[in-house]
């Protein structure tokens, strides 16, 4: 068993030197840390033989007597109210507070003068951040998780502040940044989180994916060594929390190859090195348990040896593998698959490459394993592909709700919903037994954690056709789309390649209210190319040949009477659609003979009228409507029309006389 020490083990500077403080005052009379200097119980309990007793409260600070004895301030630091006290009281003070710690002090009590409302991410029960908050002006948000993160909602038009407690994980720090960006809000950020924590986090992470047990090394009430273990466990399963060596169970590590120690800031070096000596003498053992070992035909566990089958039942396979004792190879052993009969898959005689799982299963013989052989291999097979980034294929065998399970030989490799497709899906059954081409982003078989990525070929592919089509497509180029998707502005249709956004006001020559009421996604249509800027394509619906106002100057030239619909009002008169992409304004004052206020006293939208055209301008695309200049012809032509019956009626009155 080789055993590996983190080089960042071990008391960090702000806890070295809380620690030395400590034991530098503590031969004097009535010296008291106010909490515990460190989170390490053997430190504090080391401490108390000395005389040093721990105070915990404001109250506690209060009862002491006045102008004697000596406060040690803890590392994590207090809020301000803690140093009144003692100023008030004129005891001696030995300010042991991390100088990252003092810094967020000073961080959060400025933005309260600058009247900035403060943010920490961390942990809210923790010491250190009871004690920024004390420093702000203000009550202060605390973040403790991704989650909480996501359900926090802030005011938009107000800066705030946002610090971290020393030991939090940066990379959730850094998630949290990035939400609240995307959120919007105007944020000052502060990465108060101390480099020798992420150095220590960082080399953990790096520690635990290439050994096979990892331990962790510190006191149960330590947040920076909690956070140690959480990082570790995410990359290698069996990962142990001690406090010191009485309560590593070395049996645990049997048949482990490599081992990992790392240990939190409080935790002193004594203790580190007893673990780490023990593990050395245990490596011994192991090294002369192996040489053994191998003198029995290298028959030991993680072996792998060669084998003739001797015997075949439904459930069970027996081999020989030169060795004292028989091997076996259980149907769990040999196959993933439910219900198989061992009988029809195998016969004696047979030859087989097989692992060894343990030398002694218990009752004398040699449990192999066939399946994770295979699962080795195409691990091995996947790994190479992480490396060099090859795509692989595999065929979908579940569908769950966060994503796919897809088979790659012996193996199996998550993709997550995410994923799985370049556009977001809402219902991945459809990829059921399909066979999918993908990457491997991320490979860690310690933690069985293989995870695909089909998202980048997709986007390679689609932006491969979009660079082709870009290249092919020019300005009044009339082209065919699919429509991809609908918004209350417009259209975005598929050209094959790029999306192109036909706008609500490109979609007709007339007026368009909405273009779910013209579209559905999915229909095929016929557009024109109107513009291009860069990768943005703008389309059309409008073709030149079918532009109304190309004969507009005959239907509607000055003195023709025109019928439309009022289409909309403004207080100084109405626009009247002629035909679509055709309006034509009718003013308030011709709307009627006498004097109207409003055109929609006595008009209506929707309302057809019938009107003279007074004017014309077509390179203005205007035109000007009278009702009143066709009433005033319409009374012309009834006042000629009673001169006339007044004429004829004169002239019957004039031949009644001469007869």
């Amino acid at each position: 068993m080789k055993v590996i020490l983190a080089k960042t083990a071990g008391f960090c500077f702000g806890v070295k030197r809380a620690v030395e403080k400590a034991y530098e005052v503590s031969g004097k009379e009535n010296v008291y840390t106010y909490g515990p200097i460190i989170h390490n119980e053997q430190v504090v309990k080391d401490l108390e033989k000395k005389g040093v007793k721990v105070i915990g409260s404001i109250k506690e600070l209060n009862a002491l007597p006045n102008g004697k004895g000596t406060v040690v301030i803890r590392s994590h630091g207090v809020g301000k109210s803690v140093y009144d006290v003692l100023d008030k009281k004129g005891i001696e003070l030995v300010d042991a507070t991390c100088p990252f710690v003092l810094k967020i002090h000073r961080l959060v009590y400025e933005a309260g003068n600058r009247n900035q409302p403060v943010i920490i991410t961390g942990n809210p029960e923790h010491p250190e951040v009871e004690g920024i908050r004390e420093w702000c002006q203000s009550e202060p948000i605390v973040i403790d998780s991704i989650e909480h993160a996501k359900e926090v909602s802030l005011d938009t038009n107000t800066k705030y502040c946002l610090v971290s407690q020393t030991t939090f994980n940066y990379k959730k720090f850094i998630e949290i940044v990035e939400i609240f960006q995307k959120k919007g809000y105007d944020i000052e950020v502060c990465n108060t989180i101390c480099n020798a924590t992420e150095e220590r986090q960082s080399e953990a992470a790096a520690l635990a994916k290439k050994v096979d047990a990892m331990i962790v090394i510190g006191g149960r009430n330590s947040s920076n060594t909690q956070k140690l273990y959480d990082i570790s466990s995410k990359e290698c399963e069996r990962t142990y929390y001690i406090q010191t060596l009485v309560d590593l169970d070395l049996t645990m590590l049997e048949s482990v190859g490599s081992v990992g120690i790392t240990a939190g800031a409080s935790t002193p070096n004594n203790i580190i090195k007893e673990v780490h000596d023990s593990m050395a003498e245990e490596q011994n053992f192991e090294e002369m348990l192996e040489e053994s070992f191998k003198e029995k035909n290298n028959v030991r566990n993680g072996a792998v040896v060669e084998g003739t089958v001797i015997s075949v039942k439904e459930d069970e396979i027996v081999l020989n593998i030169g060795y004292k004792a028989d091997g076996i190879i259980t149907r769990s052993e040999y196959t993933n698959q439910q219900g198989v009969d061992l009988t029809k898959e195998v016969s004696v005689g047979q030859q087989m490459t097989v692992k060894v799982l343990k030398v002694n299963d218990g009752e004398g013989q040699v449990l192999l394993t066939y399946k994770r052989l295979a699962v080795d291999k195409s691990n091995e097979k996947l790994e190479a592909a992480y490396e060099s980034k090859e795509i692989v294929s595999g065929t979908v065998s579940e569908v769950r709700d966060g994503g796919l399970i897809v088979n790659f030989e012996e193996s199996r490799v998550f993709i997550p919903a995410s994923l799985v497709s370049d556009q977001y899906e809402k219902n991945l059954d459809k990829y059921a037994n399909q066979e999918l081409q993908f990457i491997i982003t991320e490979y860690n078989p310690h933690k069985r954690r293989i995870i695909g990525d089909r998202k980048q070929l997709l986007i390679a592919e689609r932006e491969k056709k979009k660079k082709e089509l870009l290249e092919k497509i020019k300005v009044d180029d009339v082209v065919e789309g699919v429509v991809k998707n609908l918004t209350d502005f417009g259209a975005f249709i598929d050209l094959g390649g790029a999306d192109g956004l036909l706008h609500i006001s490109e979609m007709s020559w007339g007026r368009v209210e909405n273009p779910k009421k013209v579209f559905k996604v999915g229909d095929k249509v016929t557009v024109l190319i109107k513009d291009i800027q860069g990768e943005k394509i703008a389309l059309s619906l409008k073709f030149n040949d079918q532009n109304p106002w190309l004969k507009a100057d005959e239907k509607y030239a000055v003195g023709n009477v025109v019928t439309g619909k009022v289409a909309r009002m403004t207080d100084f008169g109405a626009f009247v659609e002629l035909e679509p992409g055709v309006d034509a304004l009718l003013h308030v004052s011709q709307i009627a003979q006498e004097h109207i206020e409003k055109p929609s006293s006595v008009l209506s939208i929707g309302q057809e009228i019938t009107a003279k055209v007074v004017d014309f301008k077509l390179e203005e695309h205007k035109i000007s409507l009278s009702i009143k200049a066709l009433m005033k012809e319409e009374s012309a032509e009834q006042v000629v029309e009673m001169e006339e019956i007044e004429d004829l009626e004169e002239v019957e009155e004039i031949e009644e006389i001469e007869e």
